[in-house]
C-alpha cells in the first residue's frame, strides 16, 4: 500500500492562533484532516501536519510520500539533522515534544519527503493551506499545552 501525504501548518502572529491541514491519498481514496490551537508557532503546526497524517496511517510498514513546503519538516528529515538531535536528547532544540512523538511514528512505515514551494498553485498544498487556516480560525481552540508552558523554548 501506498499513500501519499500531503500536509500544511498554518500561525497567525507566529506565535498566535494556528492550524494544521492534511490531506491522504492512496488510489481513489481520499482523507483530509485539520486541527487547531489558540497559541503556537508554524514550525510546530508544519510538523503536526505531518504527525497526524502518519498517525491516521492503520498498517504498519505503509509506504508514505510526504509532500510539504516545509524546509524546516524536510530538511530536519531528510539531511538527518533530527537523527543528531535525537542522539542528544534535543538539548537546545525547539519542539521536542514533537520531534519525539514524530520519530515514534515515522519509525513505523516507510517515509521519504518531498519538498514543493508554497502557495504555488499546487492543488493539494493549496487545500492543506485553507484547512490550515479554517482550523486556526474556529471558535475556542484548544491549548497546546507544551507551547504554553515552555513558550519558544517548546
Amino acid at each position: 500500500m501506498s499513500v501519499t501525504l500531503y500536509s500544511d501548518g498554518a500561525a497567525s502572529g507566529n506565535p498566535g492562533p494556528g492550524g494544521y491541514g492534511v490531506v491522504l491519498e492512496s488510489g481513489p481514496h481520499r482523507r483530509e484532516l485539520w486541527g487547531g490551537y489558540r497559541l503556537t508557532t508554524n514550525n510546530r503546526m508544519e510538523l503536526l501536519a505531518v504527525i497526524a497524517g502518519l498517525e491516521a496511517l492503520k498498517r504498519p510498514g505503509t509506504e508514505v510520500t510526504v509532500v510539504s513546503d516545509s524546509k524546516y519538516v524536510v530538511d530536519s528529515v531528510e539531511k538527518g539533522w533530527v537523527f543528531d538531535w535525537e542522539k542528544k536528547g534535543f538539548a537546545k532544540r525547539k519542539n521536542p515534544d514533537l520531534w519525539r512523538r514524530f520519530l515514534k511514528v515515522y519509525r513505523q512505515h516507510r517515509v521519504r519527503f518531498h519538498w514543493i514551494r508554497g502557495h504555488n498553485g499546487h492543488p493539494q498544498n493549496e487545500l492543506c493551506d485553507r484547512l490550515a487556516v479554517a482550523a486556526r480560525e474556529q471558535p475556542d481552540l484548544p491549548a497546546d499545552e507544551v507551547y504554553e508552558q515552555l513558550g519558544e523554548g517548546a
